[in-house]
């Protein structure tokens, strides 16, 4: 959400991926679900939910709701902005200058949030609000399902502590739809959404069969994800990665449009209530050595985040040290 000063461009090049990881979570795959999830975790932060459960009539209803708000004429749609952070956006990313081929709708995940505000996004608020929290509804039960499965693979005692931060009734998780027009003037697209880790728990992303979203594993290398509209993309967040101590990676990515067709992604971001403590967890601690970060409050990282721009490293500021005290 929010890059430090402009820094050199860097070289870059795109590798095409191997098979990204695929995690199949119906009843017959769901034994080595555990398992998958967290070496994809390890190893990518990244990860496609197959087989997931959410109905696809839920996933049609929003996208529909979506194609309808983003064809609207551009004053029409300037009403439900500007973005405060939340409502309407086009080019400006954030508070700190940072800008990208793509406008956007980023709401509250509360339902009677989405109500009121749906007045100034649709001719028909009580349709649109219906379709926005059927589709929050059922993408944070994924979201909490997949973060019961990652506890139990990393035989976290209590499989609750990482979801029931997003089931909670203050949780400031947040629901973006962004929508990327179609790039004529550049062959292999311009930057719709620049590098970035998310800094919350996990995001459910899911997108058009357009392409354009990219992750990072290595400094400036890309690797293209191909668009699979049956699935949900899960990456993992800032906040994970703290809490697993570094054992998961809150992957870089981003996403570029595409020069032959617009694109459209919805992302849901599971994140803890503001006055939640975020720490390592005490038994992926001990056998990997020492703790890596400071304990934080959410509220005090969201405002590291706000503070900063899109591509810095929030994650830095929050490293533990010899002088913190912390075993």
């Amino acid at each position: 959400m929010v890059v430090a000063s402009p820094s050199p461009r860097r070289a870059e090049k795109v590798v095409q991926a191997a098979d990204l990881p695929a995690v199949d979570l119906s009843p017959s795959g769901r034994s080595a679900a555990p398992r998958l999830i967290v070496e994809a975790c390890e190893r990518y932060g990244f990860f496609k939910a197959i087989n997931h459960g959410v109905p696809a009539e839920v996933v049609s209803r929003m996208e529909e709701e979506s194609a309808g708000f983003f064809a609207r004429p551009a004053s029409e749609k300037r009403r439900a902005g500007p973005a405060d952070p939340f409502g309407y956006g086009s080019k400006s990313i954030g508070f700190n200058g940072d800008v990208g081929e793509v406008e956007y709708l980023l709401l509250e995940s509360d339902p009677a949030y989405v109500s009121r505000r749906s007045a100034s996004i649709s001719d028909d608020p009580t349709q649109f609000s219906a379709a926005v929290n059927g589709y929050i509804e059922a993408v944070r039960g994924l979201a909490c399902d997949i973060l019961d499965l990652m506890a139990e693979g990393l035989r976290a005692p209590d499989t609750s502590v990482f979801s029931r931060l997003v089931r909670a009734a203050d949780s400031d998780s947040i629901f973006r739809i962004n929508h990327y027009p179609r790039s004529s003037a550049v062959v292999h697209g311009e930057v719709g959404f620049g590098e970035h880790s998310d800094p919350q728990i996990l995001t459910v992303l899911r997108s058009t069969d357009v392409g354009g979203l990219q992750i990072s594993l290595e400094d400036g290398v890309w690797t293209p994800v191909p668009p699979d509209p049956a699935a949900f993309w899960i990456n993992v967040g800032d906040v994970l990665q703290a809490m697993t101590n570094g054992r998961f990676l809150s992957v870089r990515h981003r996403a570029l449009t595409n020069p032959f067709k617009p694109r459209t992604s919805m992302a849901f971001f599971g994140a803890p209530p503001l006055h939640a403590r975020i720490a390592p967890q005490q038994e992926l601690v001990a056998p990997r050595g020492p703790c890596l970060y400071k304990p934080f409050t959410w509220a005090e990282y969201k405002k590291a985040v706000y503070s900063l721009r899109l591509g810095d490293t929030r994650l830095d500021l929050f490293r533990a040290s010899k002088e913190d005290g912390i075993d």
